[in-house]
């Protein structure tokens, strides 16, 4: 399976110092020895690896995904140009889709109007659309971002609505779930992603009942919640795409993602320095975890598909733990987040920290989809697209 997701690091810096960030706060330490900007020669050189490969495998579409660090710290007009590097380098029908995944808080109404001129969408991350939502979200002297990454919100939302990708949100469950859900929809986002703490059985995720037997399920509590609010609106303004996947997979549709289902992986992550390595929540685990000893400069990504660890993502259901695999909902949870598997002792073969939590949300979301599949009688179950239902 080639890969179709490149996620490529502008800038290997931050502005801010999120008190959960698990890449600069985490066990990982490889970042530190890295340039804080890929380099001309890098970047051209990503750029030709990603249209070989787009060659070989036929791609007619492909994810570039801008990151960092903070990649706006670069400013947008390299992002233009990186962008357009990869666009020339593919071969003639294979379109790229490009996004700048970014914290917001350095975007202005230019750099809006730039990325989206060149079809460049932006994606936000922020916890909720009220102040105290965004307490962890901080700079390096402890001072708030929410007032920043509001107005990038706004900014993209009512002047650059073609370049607004969504936000990407990690669930906090000491948050009233509808308070949260309601701010975040009066950022009018297109799209949600709603991300569980990187954590895994050795480094617990903040606030999991993992080992004492209770069968609390916070994490899972707090999804369906919001589950509930988007289920039962007249209308879909926002796509929440975690909830999304899940009804698909449900249903026995396919759905790409790393949360959930059982199909191959297909991202890979270039560095700035070049350097290939496996996704980076693989990081939260221990130092050294996403590393693969590759680079763009001696290896193609092709060789990066046979390293053992992404081999080990593309497995399936072959790759779960014994447990998993007998588990009556594999095929929709499908193990959770790799990442989330982990536990020092045995390695990724294990099920999810948040199993529990994951086992919530999925006989929940069956649920609500029973019930109207009942009350519909023979009518097909309605849509989950973002349109009217």
């Amino acid at each position: 399976m080639p890969f179709r997701q490149f996620v490529v690091k502008t800038h290997a810096r931050c502005n801010l110092a999120c008190r959960y960030c698990y890449l600069y706060s985490g066990p990982d330490r490889g970042w530190r020895a890295r340039p804080p900007t890929a380099s001309a020669a890098v970047r051209e050189q990503t750029a030709r690896r990603i249209g070989e490969h787009a060659a070989r495998h036929r791609l007619r579409r492909l994810s570039l995904v801008l990151h960092g660090g903070e990649p706006l710290l670069h400013g947008a007009g390299p992002l233009v140009a990186y962008t357009e590097a990869v666009r020339r380098a593919v071969p003639a029908g294979s379109t790229v889709h490009a996004t700048v995944q970014t914290n917001g808080t350095l975007l202005t109404d230019e750099s809006a109007a730039l990325l989206s001129e060149h079809r460049i969408t932006v994606g936000l991350s922020i916890d909720g659309g009220l102040p105290h939502h965004n307490r962890l979200r901080v700079d390096h002297a402890g001072r708030p971002s929410h007032a920043a990454v509001v107005r990038a919100a706004r900014l993209l939302a009512d002047r650059h609505r073609t370049a607004y990708a969504g936000l990407l949100v990690v669930v906090d469950p000491t948050l009233d779930p509808a308070e949260v859900h309601r701010s975040l929809l009066e950022l009018d986002p297109p799209a949600l992603d709603l991300l569980l703490p990187h954590g895994n059985w050795t480094t617990p995720p903040p606030g999991a009942r993992v080992a004492d037997g209770s069968g609390a399920t916070p994490y899972g509590d707090w999804l369906c919640a919001v589950f509930d609010l988007w289920w039962r609106a007249p209308r879909h303004r926002t796509r929440i795409r975690l909830f999304e996947q899940c009804l698909a997979l449900l249903l026995g549709r396919p759905a790409a993602g790393e949360s959930l289902g059982t199909a191959p992986f297909t991202a890979v992550v270039v560095e700035t320095d070049g350097t290939l390595e496996q996704v980076d929540s693989l990081k939260s685990a221990y130092d050294g975890a996403a590393a693969t000893g590759l680079d763009v400069f001696r290896h193609t990504f092709d060789e990066a598909l046979d390293h053992p660890g992404i081999a080990a993502r593309q497995a399936g259901a072959a790759a779960l733990a014994a447990e998993c695999r007998a588990c009556p909902v594999v095929r929709v949870c499908g193990g959770g987040n790799y990442a989330h598997r982990y536990r020092a002792e045995t390695g990724f073969v294990n099920p999810s920290v948040y199993c529990a939590d994951l086992m919530r949300l999925i006989r929940h979301v069956a649920a609500a989809l029973a019930a109207e599949a009942a009350a519909a009688g023979p009518a097909a179950p309605r849509t989950t697209g973002g349109g009217p239902r």
